[in-house]
């Protein structure tokens, strides 16, 4: 059993295809049909075509190694043991009611189980909205444009499929889109363990992005993190106090965020409190070097957010080292005393030498990873120059807190291609920092 198939299928039956708008099996059509590859409408009560693609009566009728199954829960088993009659090596299974309803869910969720071993065929779900990877355009997902998520370099591995959509589309609003995203759903037969190796394995995949509610094997979870050479994010949501409900979304057994944590703390996989930090992290992490240490060098023309930053930053466990007398005296020079030179730098505004100052304090042997905060003037615009030759110089993170008229866009896309990753408020920034500090291994 493995999940080549969600990758590189050879065709794509979808069961339960429809020529209806707002069916599930219609709206599963638009988005597969981007796929360059054999696409197999399957419905017995359907005729002609949907999307060009003309109907077929059953699964049997085609070529396909991978089925998207978008028919009720009580017949899913019946059409995964067609599948598994026909070949198919890998199904996805949208419908929910199995074991996260009730005991009937469950004895149904352990026959496509055993139907899954019987043939050797990967199951993502059941009770998932599916999975995308971009660069294949392939979007085996239900969800409404998702088609629309272009490519990126974070994978998305969620146990919500609706947590994996709502980042994807996050990512794909501020410009990064994704390298692939799965929803787990229940996991059958397919869950993190087996889909952490291949998205490690993935050249196109900088950093994986893992949203948790609970694994039946927490052992067999920690060893796939611990093997994984790809920087790992995670975000272990649903409390103890709130394990019905939990159970309820996934049937997610009821563990505590603190068992993956004290497990895997200090071997670089790095913990988040939210979707927003899931995000903001695995961006940093993907697109900037491992800082040597937990010095922060800040600089920011406005005190205010600046201040936000230095609070955000220093009780997530950064120093800010002084500077070395080298660079004190350049900041010093440049600011002519007006404003605060020590670490964190504030000018005050942005002013022409802003880019400078920024390379004063990149350039100090003190400073691990730097932090930039300034509102965007259109007079001056932001140091991209600057910035793109100490991202080419230097071997330590520089980030960019944003702010102002859309007018910035272009040139905050450049800081982005230039390998400075950009975000929109102090706190963001700010986390993104304490990820990059976090993912220091012990060892180091």
């Amino acid at each position: 059993m493995g999940v080549t198939d969600f990758f590189d299928p050879d065709g794509i039956a979808v069961i339960g295809a429809s020529k209806t708008p707002g069916k599930l099996g219609n709206d599963a059509m638009t988005n597969i049909r981007t796929y360059d590859g054999e696409v197999y409408p399957v419905n017995p009560s359907s005729e002609g075509s949907v999307y060009g693609y003309e109907f077929v009566d059953s699964v049997h009728d085609t070529d396909a190694d991978l089925a998207l199954c978008c028919v009720p829960s009580p017949v899913v088993p019946e059409v995964l043991e067609e599948c598994g009659e026909a070949g198919v090596g890998a199904a996805v299974i949208f419908a929910g009611g199995f074991a996260e309803v009730d005991e009937d869910g469950r004895e149904r969720e352990d026959e496509i189980v055993r139907i899954g071993d019987e043939y050797d065929m990967t199951i993502l779900g059941p009770n998932t909205a599916g999975y995308c990877i971009p660069h294949l355009d392939l979007y085996g997902s239900f969800v409404p444009e998702i088609r629309d998520v272009e490519t990126g370099n974070v994978a998305l591995l969620a146990q919500s499929g609706g947590v994996g959509i709502t980042s994807a589309f996050q990512l794909d609003r501020e410009e990064y889109g994704v390298s692939a995203m799965f929803g787990l759903g229940n996991r059958a037969n397919t869950g993190f363990v087996e889909l952490i190796p291949v998205l490690d394995d993935d050249p196109r995949t900088d950093a994986i992005a893992l949203h948790i509610e609970g694994t039946e094997d927490v052992d067999a979870f920690l060893e796939a993190c611990r093997e994984a050479e790809t920087p790992i994010v995670a975000y272990k949501a649903g409390s103890e106090e709130l394990s019905d409900f939990v159970a309820s979304h996934t049937g997610a057994p009821n563990q505590s965020r603190e068992r993956y944590e004290e497990a895997l703390t200090g071997e670089s996989v790095v913990f988040v409190s939210s979707v927003t930090e899931l995000i903001d992290a695995s961006r940093a992490i993907a697109d900037t070097p491992t800082p040597a240490g937990r010095n922060v060098g800040l600089v920011t023309a406005q005190a205010g957010p600046g201040i936000i930053l230095a609070d955000d930053i220093n009780e997530r466990g950064a120093e800010f080292p002084d500077l070395e007398d080298e660079t004190q005296e350049r900041v010093d020079d440049l600011l002519q005393g007006i404003t605060y030179t020590e670490n964190p730098v504030d000018t005050g505004r942005p002013l022409p030498e802003f880019g400078q100052v920024i390379d004063a304090v990149a350039r100090d042997d003190n400073v691990d990873v730097v932090i930039v905060y300034e509102i965007y003037e259109d007079s001056l615009g932001y140091p991209v120059e600057e910035l793109e030759t100490l991202a080419d110089d230097l071997e330590k993170p520089i980030l960019f807190t944003v702010a102002g008229p859309e007018s910035f866009e272009k040139e905050r896309l450049q800081m982005e291609a230039a390998g400075i990753p950009t975000f929109q408020a102090p706190e963001r920034g700010a986390n993104a920092v304490a990820a990059l500090i976090d993912s220091i291994p012990d060892d180091a």
